[in-house]
């Protein structure tokens, strides 16, 4: 029996022996320590202006953090406001084979534009190279550039032309940037039944942008439709690609001097997206009239009262516009902020001195 144990114990000696000779090593990735990453700019003062707005602006190139063994890695240009500490950065997602990003004189003007610095005014940046792993680990930073830019303004324009106003873009309305930082806003009259339109960037099909999902837009995307008939404020963001629409405020012109009116009817104005005033030729004989806010009395505008603050009052007698002379008349009102503008010009005799302009403090 001793003897059968010893032969028994032996045997398991060498079965053990065997799987262990057969296990395989343990394949061990093990992070060392990395090289940081690192961001370089061609100029650290691009020279903006719109003199040369095609030419290059500036180059940034980035060299990503190294993590001590082969890694995918998400690579992300931020660009903030010196001294906000990179609390709100604009920031461009780069591809891990292209860590070189160029922008034009106009993409940096529009860049420096949609972070609302001010134009005419020496602005300060801070550049710096976001790395990581995933979306929510493994974050490092390279090195942070300061960039000295100036930019300016430059009023642009993109055009929308659907069924409203039978999809010619040569005679489109426009939506317009006061600053050309790619956000543009404009108000449009879709008409019943005519709803569906496209953005296009100049007066032809070359480039149009339709709507993709939610809010979003694209190049391939299809028709937008708008909510319904009527005036509507409408917002084209092609830094996001994204539209907005919102039923928009409009003015109108009543009272016993515009033809047709006799204080019941409104004569319509029609928004200009380049003055961004309501304007309109209307005919006037001999009276008073006011202009009118979405139809209704809660809201008209007048001559200030006098001795007062400027405001344009509602339902004060007093404030009616006065037309002495019958004519065409051009009339136009610019809302901004709440302050208005209104301005009325005989068209019916030339140097005819009956050219009113009124101006208000507040609304």
């Amino acid at each position: 029996m001793k003897k059968l144990t010893t032969k028994f114990l032996a045997f398991s000696c060498l079965a053990l022996l065997a799987l262990a000779s057969c296990k395989k090593d343990e394949v061990r990735t093990v992070a060392k320590v990395g090289t940081p990453g690192a961001l370089a700019t061609s100029t650290t003062t691009p020279a903006l202006s719109k003199a040369n707005l095609n030419e290059t602006a500036i180059t940034i190139t980035g060299t990503p953090q190294a993590y001590g063994y082969s890694a995918a890695t998400i690579n992300t240009l931020q660009i903030a406001v010196k001294g906000t500490s990179f609390a709100t950065p604009s920031e461009v997602s780069l591809t891990a084979g292209a860590l070189t990003k160029s922008y034009t004189v106009q993409d940096f003007n529009n860049l420096l534009l949609s972070m609302n610095l001010p134009t005419g005014v020496p602005s300060q940046l801070e550049m710096r190279l976001k790395t990581s792993l995933s979306t929510i680990a493994g974050i490092e930073y390279s090195n942070v550039v300061t960039v000295t830019a100036t930019p300016f303004a430059l009023v642009s324009y993109i055009y929308v032309p659907g069924a409203y106003q039978g999809w010619e873009p040569k005679t489109a309305d426009s939506l317009q940037s006061a600053t050309g930082n790619g956000v543009y806003t404009g108000i449009i009259n879709y008409l019943p039944g005519k709803l569906d339109f496209k953005i296009t960037t100049k007066k032809n099909w070359d480039v149009a942008y339709g709507k993709t999902s939610g809010s979003g837009i694209s190049t391939s995307g299809g028709d937008i439709s708008a909510p319904a008939a009527g005036q509507y404020m409408v917002k084209v963001d092609l830094n996001a690609n994204t539209i907005t629409m919102a039923p928009a405020d409009y003015m109108a012109a009543i009272g016993n001097a515009p033809v047709g009116s006799d204080w019941s009817a409104d004569i319509d104005l029609k928004y200009n997206n380049g003055t961004l005033a309501w304007e309109g030729v209307v005919p006037m004989v001999v009276g008073e009239f006011k202009f009118r806010m979405n139809h209704a009395w809660a809201n008209s505008y007048g001559i200030p009262k006098t001795g007062g603050d400027g405001t344009f009052l509602n339902n004060n007698d007093n404030n009616n516009i006065p037309i002495t002379t019958a004519g065409n008349y051009k009339v136009s009102i610019t809302p901004i902020y709440k302050d208005y503008s209104a301005e009325i010009t005989n068209l019916g005799k030339i140097n005819t001195d009956l050219t009113a302009k009124y101006t208000s403090v507040k609304q």
